[in-house]
């Protein structure tokens, strides 16, 4: 296991950059960079909260969606950016855990980035066809046992789905067969045909295919139970536990960002969510209102990136 406090130090210093942040910012656009394609999980939060910092701040928004390589690309640039705030990262969970999936990043996850403010989460959920034989988690596990290597899909290789499958499997001594696609949709659709037996997902980029009764949700692999959803049990509930593998998304910054300016960016950011009617967008997502400030939210990056290094081990989950 690695050196949690090590990390954490390095995450904290990290967070708290010296002071001094432009009085006038912003004076120009700022420009959000999502590693994802525009419409999804990540993407989500970045469109709901464009026009209401364009009215805060009073300076255009910029959305640019650079998809590929789970993130990395999008974390580049912001990594290479200037610590002005002009630059900003949607970062969602992966960020935590690709250093322990790809050894060769462009960037330390740790030095290069100022983590700002984590927005929200949402849980990651086992899934199966709503024609599945199986109708609860327990009835699935139980087959898992009698049938070792059972075939599970997700997004890709290091997902947030991937790696809760991971969790699941060390945990209850289950042995899975990871088939990994390239995104969410064509993962679903094998599951929703009967080609594969079922998917460890996030919860906001399913919902739309549960509530179509095209897929049958079996439980919430986070710690509480999710109001999108509020009648699937938590894998906890059913004496199934395995550490929150919720994925989370938030803004995240350059190396070395003012710490005023850090302080500024977070503190709109949490008053925007704290408007019911951006609250409850989130929650009909499938989300789970955060509102984690710097610290924190360095705290959490840190922490996961110990649990995710851990767990990729043990798993053998590496880039391919």
């Amino acid at each position: 296991m690695l050196d949690r406090r090590g990390i954490f130090g390095a995450a904290m210093a990290m967070a708290a950059a010296p002071a001094g942040a432009q009085a006038a910012w912003p004076d120009r656009s700022v420009r959000v960079i999502v590693g994802y394609p525009a419409g999804g999980p990540t993407d989500f939060p970045a469109r709901l909260l464009q026009e209401p910092l364009q009215q805060l701040w009073g300076q255009p928004i910029v959305i640019e969606n650079r998809a590929g390589a789970s993130s990395i690309l999008a974390s580049e640039v912001v990594a290479k950016s200037p610590p002005d705030g002009y630059t900003l990262l949607m970062g969602a969970s992966v960020h935590a855990s690709n250093p322990a999936v790809y050894p060769r990043l462009p960037y330390d996850t740790l030095r290069d980035f100022t983590p700002i403010v984590a927005i929200y989460n949402s849980p990651t959920v086992l899934f199966v066809a709503p024609d599945s034989p199986w109708k609860s988690a327990l009835e699935l596990v139980a087959e898992m046992r009698r049938s070792p290597g059972l075939v599970y899909a997700t997004s890709g290789n290091g997902s947030s789905g991937h790696f809760a499958a991971a969790m699941f499997s060390l945990a209850h001594k289950v042995e899975l067969t990871h088939v990994a696609y390239r995104g969410a949709t064509p993962a679903f659709q094998d599951v929703i045909t009967g080609r594969v037996p079922m998917t460890f997902a996030t919860l906001s980029g399913a919902l739309p295919l549960a509530r179509d009764h095209k897929l049958r949700a079996l439980a919430i692999c986070g710690p509480q139970r999710v109001e999108a959803m509020p009648a699937i049990p938590t894998l906890g509930e059913l004496g199934l536990a395995i550490p929150d593998t919720s994925p989370w998304y938030g803004f995240i910054g350059p190396a070395g960002m003012p710490a005023a300016l850090v302080q500024r960016i977070a503190g709109d950011v949490q008053g925007l969510l704290r408007r019911p009617e951006i609250a409850r967008r989130l929650i009909d997502q499938g989300g789970i209102i955060m509102a984690e400030g710097p610290g924190a939210f360095a705290h959490r990056i840190a922490e996961e990136m110990a649990e995710t290094a851990a767990v990729a081990r043990q798993a053998h989950i590496r880039s391919e």
